[in-house]
């Protein structure tokens, strides 16, 4: 803990990092119509912009707060900001699908450093009666760049190139990592260690990540039954059992797998995988059928797509109030069901429907997911031990990440697909495509309110929380 005025520049220097990677994330979906025209790509090919760079924070996240334990989060934290600024000027220059894609992976390794340490950080530097409060306010961050990605996204398609929404990051991204080498000296907390990093683990976890993934994604093309297809997932498979293996036997695992056994850690984290795949169905297709079918401008298109996280930013700290007093299983089950009602109204849009009947549809997915992410994380930390919150912490990251990619491979695998046996192309659309287009898109919706009927039995059947103690008592 530190004194004074510095735990607050702290503060500002860790929502700096959260703005920068969540406002990337979303501004990045608006772009992608843009991306996909300026070079010559298609939407199976463009999709991995999205899903690289949340598959490379998803795989890391946990190996770098480990490192960040054992290293000190002052190296890891200015280390990720001068990696994650590469990756972006890489991602400006880049020339072909295939560059960005790389240079993706590269602001990915560099998002994770910065996520795996951000909590630990503003723990370590505010004293226990304050951090709730601090969490809180970088919550609001998170609600903020979620928001304000879309429409700044927006503003710079209408008027400038889409390599300005990552060339906009290389300046930020020196003058924090300088910063950090200064404000972050002497804060304590995560420096010393003796204790090894379980190098396997993190490769298992990687690979096992990357090869489910690429199964996920490719498999239409190459047949889900093919052998290529059955290759990665069984190879997918093997890697899970052997990171099991490996998690029981070694002295510091990278997660503690008796964590699994508690299921009020368990089903949330599951739940919100769910969940935000579901919301990620809905934000990487919205931007091409507003874009194409209806034929809305850039700066409209980045409008409507802050709907949701508008709602995230209201809502989010009221229903963190509320999980108080109610519980975390009433809340989450309502959000759940809210956002399986946004997706399953959005299987019947059309490009002739008005504003408001794309505002109202949207909504409901940001009112769901406000009311879900609060008293979900605050179940989740209540659950386990006092000693193990960061591993749950680091857990709740990975399960949000992986739900995201899993949304979007899902999205441009059954859309890819179905746009294919229609005989179109992805690479591009024209006015011809309307009906074809409006049927994947029908069915992209279609799964995405499969999934989230799934996660309401799975967000309900959690069990009820102890109100008056938790975990650390």
């Amino acid at each position: 803990m530190v004194m004074g005025d510095k735990k607050w520049r702290v503060f500002f220097l860790v929502g700096v990092s959260i703005f920068m990677s969540t406002l990337d994330s979303s501004i990045v979906n608006v772009a992608l119509p843009y991306i996909m025209e300026d070079l010559a790509s298609d939407v199976k090919t463009v999709q991995w912009v999205v899903v690289i760079y949340l598959l490379t924070v998803s795989s890391l996240l946990l190996t770098f707060g480990r490192l960040s334990d054992i290293k000190g989060r002052r190296m890891v934290y200015v280390a990720g900001f001068l990696v994650f600024t590469l990756g972006s000027f890489l991602c400006g220059n880049a020339m072909t699908p295939q560059g960005l894609v790389a240079a993706r992976a590269v602001q990915g390794i560099g998002a994770s450093m910065l996520m795996a340490c951000s909590p630990a950080l503003v723990v370590d530097a505010f004293v226990p009666e304050q951090r709730g409060r601090a969490l809180g306010m970088l919550g609001a961050v998170v609600a903020a760049g979620l928001t304000l990605g879309p429409l700044a996204g927006g503003m710079i398609l209408e008027y400038f190139s889409w390599r300005l929404i990552f060339y906009i990051n290389v300046p930020i991204g020196i003058s924090a990592m300088l910063a950090g080498m200064v404000v972050l000296r002497g804060l304590p907390g995560g420096k010393g260690s003796r204790e090894p990093l379980d190098k396997t683990g993190s490769l298992l976890l990687v690979i096992m990540l990357t090869c489910l993934i690429v199964a996920l994604v490719r498999s239409p093309d190459w047949g889900f039954m093919s052998m290529p297809s059955g290759l990665f997932l069984m190879a997918g498979a093997v890697c899970a059992l052997a990171f099991v293996h490996n998690e029981k036997r070694v002295a510091y695992p990278l997660f503690d797998l008796a964590l699994l056994k508690i299921r009020l850690f368990t089903l949330p984290l599951i739940s919100s995988g769910i969940l935000f795949a579901c919301l990620f169905v809905l934000v990487f297709m919205m931007p091409f059928f507003l874009t194409y079918p209806c034929g809305f401008s850039a700066s409209r298109t980045g409008t409507l797509m802050i709907v949701p996280f508008l709602f995230l930013l209201v809502i989010s700290p009221i229903s963190g109030i509320l999980a108080d007093r109610l519980g975390s299983r009433i809340l989450c089950t309502m959000g759940m069901f809210l956002m399986a009602l946004s997706l399953f109204f959005l299987m019947f849009s059309h490009p002739d429907m008005g504003i408001f009947a794309v505002v109202w549809r949207i909504a409901l997915a940001g009112i769901g997911t406000a009311l879900f992410v609060s008293p979900n994380n605050t179940a989740i930390m209540g659950a386990v031990p006092a000693h193990q919150r960061g591993i749950a912490s680091g857990a709740t990251a990975t399960a949000r990440n992986l739900g995201m990619v899993f949304g979007v491979a899902v999205a441009g695998a059954i859309f890819s697909s179905f746009i294919s046996l229609q005989g179109h192309g992805a690479d591009g659309y024209a006015p011809a495509m309307a009906p074809a287009f409006m049927a994947g898109f029908k069915h992209v919706m279609a799964a995405g309110t499969g999934m989230a009927a799934i996660g309401i039995p799975v967000t309900f059947f959690r069990g009820r929380e102890d109100m008056k103690n938790d975990s650390s008592s």
